[in-house]
């Protein structure tokens, strides 16, 4: 707990601090920009903005596609949380930068309990990081989060706040962003933005594809529930009027459609026939176009199709090379990409060049013991690590004389701690 002056309330200095919290916290944005006159963004129109005159964005297939509703999609809400979930279930940590470029755990640092433990009042670590990453995926203005700042200039909390809220214009010749909260300008060195790839998030990059998903889950629910296209025709020798029709029609429908109407035997009157239809080639491929739509998503998100539960040409020897590939080439640049976010917004100017936030990667093969075993007594037995910094690798404690860098395999004796000693 940081010390204050005359003892006020932490969490009512912080809310007082947000924007939006009254005529002071309105002054004192007025502050920032005056003697500067306002200029207007010409950016696109975000899809709140189209929402709330009635304008939905939609695809070829005529599908409106939006990030509530291309969430509604498994294979895309599956990719998004396959990235988001990894990002923020690793351990995340403050590093010292040493002058020598070697990286030191700071564990005392403010920044760590706004990371690990509550980013604010209502919002745990995990879920702002999951939640930023989410943003970063699916809206094109990317994933923002406003960092609150006491008036001495210390850490209070970070609020993401919802969607429509933060706005963000860039300049059209720098690049440079500016960001308003409710319409009030904000300094751009308290908002984390976390962006996509080519300035378009993923969502919005495959809202074609997306449509196509969602035109096909319309039709599978149509077909199934109502049915898209009729099981066959009743063909009638004798002319009928509309109105015996209707009868017909009606008492067909009674009998052998609904919940209930499966396996019931057909009695068919005054030589009446039944002709069943027949599906098209394209009817045919029907599930085969629904699988290919699941590999479109994939790429986009560039997420191997085996962790969307598509496993049609999963073995167990590409399935672990397509982990690894997603490790490497997927969740490596969006962890690079959210450290870099994180470290501009939350140390100061004088911070930036002596601390980083870093993801523990060492979380992701965690699981498999064996391999790391194997590792850890590798590099052990070779003298590149000593016994302590492999049991901190597996969350042990260090042990006394085990900063020595031995080879245990034939080494009995405890040595000097020269490592062309120990033979």
């Amino acid at each position: 707990m940081w010390p204050f002056k005359s003892k006020p309330d932490p969490s009512t200095d912080a809310a007082a601090a947000r924007p939006g919290a009254g005529e002071p916290e309105a002054k004192a944005f007025a502050d920032i920009g005056a003697g500067q006159p306002e200029t207007k963004g010409l950016a696109e129109p975000g899809d709140d903005l189209y929402a709330l005159f009635g304008i939905v964005p939609s695809t070829a297939t005529g599908a409106p596609v939006t990030p509530e509703t291309a969430l509604r999609v498994p294979a895309v809400s599956g990719a998004i949380r396959v990235i988001s979930d990894a990002v923020a279930t690793l351990d995340v940590g403050v590093v010292r930068i040493e002058e020598d470029g070697t990286e030191t755990p700071e564990a005392g640092h403010p920044v760590l309990p706004l990371l690990r433990d509550h980013a604010n009042d209502w919002t745990d670590g995990f879920s702002f990081l999951r939640d930023l990453v989410i943003d970063a995926l699916s809206d094109d203005r990317g994933g923002m989060a406003y960092v609150n700042r006491l008036a001495d200039g210390r850490l209070a909390e970070i609020i993401r706040y919802r969607r429509g809220v933060m706005d963000v214009q860039f300049h059209q010749t720098t690049g440079e962003p500016s960001y308003k909260i409710d319409g009030r300008s904000v300094p751009a060195s308290d908002v984390i933005h976390l962006l996509s790839p080519f300035g378009r998030a993923p969502l919005s990059l495959a809202c074609e594809a997306i449509g196509t998903a969602i035109a096909l889950n319309n039709h599978a629910a149509r077909l199934f529930g109502r049915g898209a296209r009729p099981s066959g025709a009743l063909l009638f020798p004798k002319g009928m009027g509309e109105e015996s029709v209707k009868k017909a029609r009606a008492a067909w429908r009674l009998t052998h459609e609904g919940e209930d109407g499966g396996g019931q035997t057909a009695i068919l009157y005054d030589g009446a026939d039944f002709k069943p239809f027949t599906l098209a080639s394209t009817d045919s491929q029907f599930l085969e176009n629904r699988k290919f739509q699941i590999l479109e998503i994939a790429r986009v998100f560039r997420v191997p199709p085996s962790m969307l539960y598509d496993h049609d040409r999963a073995t167990w020897s590409n399935t672990e090379q397509m982990g690894r590939e997603f490790l490497s080439y997927t969740l490596e640049p969006w962890l690079r990409a959210t450290e870099g976010a994180l470290r501009r917004a939350l140390f100061g100017a004088e911070e930036r060049g002596q601390y980083a936030v870093r993801f523990d990667r060492d979380d992701l093969t965690r699981a498999d013991l064996s391999t790391r075993s194997t590792v850890i007594n590798s590099l052990t037995a070779s003298r590149v690590i000593n016994p302590n910094e492999g049991r901190g690798w597996l969350g042990l404690p260090p042990r006394p004389g085990g900063e020595e860098f031995i080879n245990p395999n034939i080494t009995t004796t405890p040595t000097s701690g020269n490592p062309d000693n120990a033979a």
